[in-house]
């Protein structure tokens, strides 16, 4: 009798052990899935701000813009962040989101041609020039005059302002819906490498409304060929970018001379 009751002992001791050992791998599971449910909930919240960059997405993006929000959208060349040029809340939240200085100039980006004349001036540049150089990679400098629609306050202490028509359906629906100009910028930090890919900026995805994904763009890092045209017969390449010979073979077409061979 002792030695069968020694052994219900030693068997009920084994079977506490057994239950407590199930139940802290259980209490293990159960928290490493709770943590990778919320690791998930996080991961999920961060791609339902992403959609696809065509136009069944494009009146969401306008609404976006409209009420001041900041959006990253693809161009013929970056990703950038987009915003209503006219609203000062939402372009000072790009300068934060890039960690940018406030003295650095922003460009903007219209939806045709023709409505440049709303915001810089192009009376005196060669008719047709414009129409050649965009839609494409490239930034025309123009000086604003007095009947810029343009705040004062967007890059203030210039009186030039760097103009974008991307050759991008997406990114110029949405400025003609917003029947404003879009403040535009690459969409990365200050100072980092530029975005061709939406994991790119993933670090900054929390700041925007929304991230609009065009895939892998193809033109590299380069940007846009940046150009300055504020002075009259005369042209001045401020950034090579990836269109440089393009553009200075239509404006030497057009006539027009480099500056510093001019002088």
């Amino acid at each position: 009798m002792c030695l069968l009751e020694g052994v219900r002992r030693l068997q009920s001791v084994n079977a506490f052990r057994t239950r407590r050992d199930i139940g802290g791998v259980c209490a293990r599971r159960m928290a490493w899935n709770s943590e990778t449910c919320n690791g998930t909930t996080v991961e999920n919240a961060k791609l339902g701000m992403v959609r696809p960059a065509t136009e069944d997405y494009a009146e969401e993006a306008i609404e976006a813009v409209r009420a001041g929000k900041v959006i990253a959208v693809p161009t013929d060349t970056l990703y950038g962040f987009a915003c209503d040029a006219c609203s000062m809340e939402a372009v000072n939240r790009i300068y934060e989101i890039k960690g940018r200085k406030y003295t650095s100039p922003l460009a903007i980006c219209v939806a045709d041609v023709e409505d440049i004349q709303r915001f810089a001036t192009t009376d005196d540049l060669p008719h047709g020039l414009l129409d050649s150089l965009l839609p494409g990679p490239v930034t025309v400098v123009l000086k604003r005059g007095e009947s810029s629609i343009l705040e004062k306050s967007l890059n203030p202490g210039l009186d030039s302002i760097g103009v974008r028509v991307p050759d991008c359906n997406f990114i110029r629906v949405i400025a003609r819906g917003s029947r404003s100009a879009l403040a535009l910028t690459s969409a990365n930090l200050s100072g980092q490498p530029s975005s061709v890919d939406i994991k790119d900026f993933e670090n900054l995805w929390e700041h925007c409304a929304y991230i609009y994904n065009g895939g892998v763009l193809p033109s590299g890092r380069a940007g846009s060929t940046v150009v300055d045209l504020t002075k009259l017969g005369q042209y001045k390449i401020l950034r090579p970018g990836s269109a440089k010979d393009e553009t200075v073979a239509i404006l030497e077409r057009y006539s027009l001379v480099e500056e510093s061979s001019a002088s």
